[in-house]
């Protein structure tokens, strides 16, 4: 599990536990497209309510956390919550989010901007206990 200060990840983990080509934004582009302030972004990531890769030192967080009204899609965080309360790590968390799945079909991360996104909080909370 990723050591925690004070809530925040001390450690990010590689931009490799996301498929290949995921789109990701860098902090202060996610802060753009959101419309926040850079500072607003830095607290989700404090708050665990996102999660971030470190590409070369970078820290990008991926694309498909935005929804389309242009704000952290509302279940993400509760997902999130859920595995990290369950004992998964953020990488651990992000390679759920982000891997196929033929039952829901699609990846969980796709589901949750969709009429599927309450079973894939279910599935997160049985799987997380």
């Amino acid at each position: 599990m990723c050591a925690r200060l004070g809530g925040v990840s001390s450690k990010f983990p590689p931009h490799t536990v996301l498929p290949e080509g995921e789109p990701t934004l860098t902090v202060a582009d996610y802060a753009e497209r959101l419309g926040v302030p850079v500072t607003r972004v830095f607290d989700q990531l404090g708050e665990h309510k996102i999660l971030a890769v470190l590409e070369d030192g970078v820290k990008k967080i991926p694309k498909a956390f935005i929804s389309a009204k242009s704000t952290t899609n509302r279940f993400v965080p509760g997902v999130i919550a859920l595995l990290s309360d369950g004992g998964y790590t953020d990488a651990e968390i992000l390679q759920y989010l982000f891997t196929e799945d033929e039952t829901l079909p699609g990846r969980p991360i796709d589901a949750l901007h969709g009429h599927l996104a309450r079973e894939v909080m279910r599935r997160a909370q049985a799987s997380a206990f």
